[in-house]
């Protein structure tokens, strides 16, 4: 769907945001009179108040510009901030997407109002149905074009720039936790990453000989059952004035599907383990909006890919390995196999750049979606700083975390009898201890917070507008905020 800015706008459906209360204002005046009244009548057969979520469709006249008038509940003015107008944009097109109008446009007083408008419609317009081989003209979106009409086009177009990039990054991420399996394995996700080179990224891929070298086991073990080879995927986005300035470091878990491995996890549900990469997908995601906007920042990203297969050479219960920065883990459950990929991945990304900055994504764990459910990422963190300014970007882009403790107490529970430590720590805050047996590979120092997003990163159910996939695409628009907010020249 192509958005645009402008002054003026000829659709086949023009949209008017109307304040709770029902009074019509500005543009929508000029239509109502136009329209002999319609507007108002239809505001007052109706019942329409203005709430949030309400709409109203008018059907207008010949010899106007447009062929359908909708007015669109905007709720209280006061208090009204991005999510809400994000939420605007998201109803209108969902309401009309497959109404068999082409275009709309929606007319919106405040240039920056107006952008986040866009990226409301933006997000509810994305679609993932290449598999899809029988669908029929009705069940295809028939609009292809919105406009945000709005006097002040070049402050909304300056508004948009960001905010487009930031959902392309949101897109990129739906697409990747879609994807089936057999489509995206840690080869192909591989080549999907290498894709990002036309955007000035500069992109290297290890491959299973060279962490070998590297003595990454603990990643190596978790893909050893699978016959796709394992690949660590590098992406540099070096934006900076000082190309030498210490970068920010995102880390993302890459398990691009998860049986469980011996430990095998129940066959009910199992399809949806094709999300168990929504982390490098955030982190992908992240990158490529950073990119696109051309991101005046350090910031490399880094995903560990594998897959979790039952196999004659698959790692087993009770199996120890050595991680690449020489601690050893006792494998006592082999789903718990997320922390053992990124305890490499972390090791690298400290190993090879100095870290102004850390953070972690995982679909990591069960537990944080019974602490959680479906509204707000786990986060944890020994930073308050960090801890601040991720909540804040949260709360601004729609993509909240909530922060939980960590402490001595929790990490005694990784005590194992044979090695350094075991990868579980029992039933007892397993989300605690899977970012305990984490921050084991975070260096002193280092300014570091895992967000555990196996509760947001897809969803079942309700789903709002701006959100119309399996997958969320969770991460992009967080983490870019945060970047732009704080690690900027």
């Amino acid at each position: 769907m192509k958005i645009s800015f402008a002054a003026e706008a000829k659709a086949d459906i023009a949209a008017f945001l109307v304040d709770e209360g029902g009074k019509l204002s500005g543009a929508a005046i000029e239509m109502d009179k136009a329209a002999g009244g319609l507007l108002s009548e239809a505001i007052a057969a109706d019942r329409f108040s203005g709430k949030t979520g309400q709409q109203a469709f008018v059907v207008l006249p010949k010899g106007l510009s447009a062929k359908r008038a909708a007015l669109v509940g905007a709720g209280k003015k006061k208090g009204r901030g991005a999510r809400e107008y994000e939420t605007i944009g998201g109803a209108i097109v969902k309401a009309h997407a497959n109404s068999g109008f082409k275009s709309i446009a929606v007319h919106v007083d405040d240039a920056e109002d107006g952008a986040r408008v866009a990226a409301g419609a933006k997000l509810a317009a994305y679609r993932f149905d290449e598999y899809f081989t029988k669908l029929k003209p009705d069940q295809k979106p028939s609009v292809t074009s919105f406009s945000v009409v709005t006097e002040d086009e070049k402050a909304a177009r300056a508004a948009w720039k960001p905010l487009n990039a930031a959902t392309d990054g949101t897109y990129l991420a739906r697409d990747l936790v879609n994807l089936p399996p057999n489509d995206l394995y840690p080869g192909s996700f591989a080549k999907r990453i290498e894709a990002l080179e036309k955007l000035g990224m500069e992109v290297e891929i290890l491959g299973e000989k060279e962490m070998t070298r590297l003595k990454m086991h603990s990643l190596l073990g978790v893909g050893q059952g699978s016959r796709k080879e394992s690949k660590l995927g590098i992406m540099k986005w070096m934006g900076a004035k000082d190309k030498d300035a210490d970068p920010v470091i995102l880390v993302g878990k890459g398990v691009t599907f998860d049986t469980g491995g011996i430990s095998l996890k129940p066959g009910a549900g199992m399809e949806d383990m094709r999300g168990d990469m929504g982390g490098a997908g955030a982190v992908t995601g992240t990158m490529r909006a950073l990119a696109e906007r051309k991101a005046k920042a350090n910031v490399i990203g880094l995903v560990g890919l594998v897959e979790n297969m039952p196999d004659g050479d698959a790692q087993r219960p009770g199996d120890i390995v050595k991680t690449a920065d020489g601690q050893t883990i006792e494998i006592q459950n082999t789903d718990a196999e997320g922390r053992l990929v990124l305890a490499d991945v972390l090791w690298y990304a400290q190993k090879h750049f100095k870290p102004a900055a850390m953070v972690d994504l995982a679909t990591l764990t069960g537990a944080i979606v019974i602490s959680l459910g479906h509204h707000h990422a786990g986060m944890f963190t020994d930073s308050d700083d960090l801890s601040d300014e991720l909540s804040k970007a949260g709360m601004n882009e729609g993509e909240r975390v909530w922060r939980l403790p960590l402490g001595p107490e929790y990490d005694r529970l990784l005590k194992s009898k044979f090695a350094d430590m075991r990868n579980i720590g029992g039933r007892a805050a397993g989300s605690i201890t899977a970012a305990q047996f984490l921050k084991r590979f975070v260096n002193d120092g280092v300014k570091w917070a895992h967000l555990d997003i196996a509760g947001v990163a897809w969803v079942e159910g309700h789903k709002e507008a701006t959100d119309p996939s399996w997958a969320s695409g969770f991460g992009p628009r967080l983490l870019d905020r945060w970047i732009a907010d704080n690690y900027e020249d």
